[in-house]
């Protein structure tokens, strides 16, 4: 009877082993193993956004850290694992920026509005 009372005691104990292997460590070593594979993809001349949320242009890459550019003639060395994406020059350049002729047209309105009810 005590035999059955151990693995009474061991079955929940060992399920719960699994569940949190399938739940929490294999997807943390998924997403570890991208993020690795996105850092050795890096390149000079690549876009990458730091964890701080700097954006910045790889201009060197050293042992464990990048040379990266984020402002004309700003360079700062980061830690590898302190990036957080990568965006190729083409799509950080494509990226929408709000233009002020269209900000300016969407304040008229409301500008005309105010001036209707005094």
């Amino acid at each position: 009877m005590q035999q059955g009372g151990l693995v009474g005691m061991l079955l929940p104990l060992a399920v719960f082993v699994v569940i949190f292997y399938f739940l929490i460590v294999r997807p943390q070593k998924k997403r570890q193993r991208q993020h690795e594979e996105m850092l050795a993809s890096i390149r000079k001349g690549d876009v990458v956004i730091t964890a701080g949320g700097f954006w910045g242009t790889v201009r060197e890459i050293k042992d464990d850290s990048f040379i990266i550019e984020i402002a004309d003639g700003v360079k700062v060395r980061i830690l590898k694992s302190s990036i957080q994406m990568k965006r190729s020059a083409v799509d950080a350049e494509a990226s929408p920026k709000p233009k002020k002729s269209e900000k300016a047209v969407e304040e008229k309105p409301v500008e005309e509005e105010t001036k209707k009810e005094n």
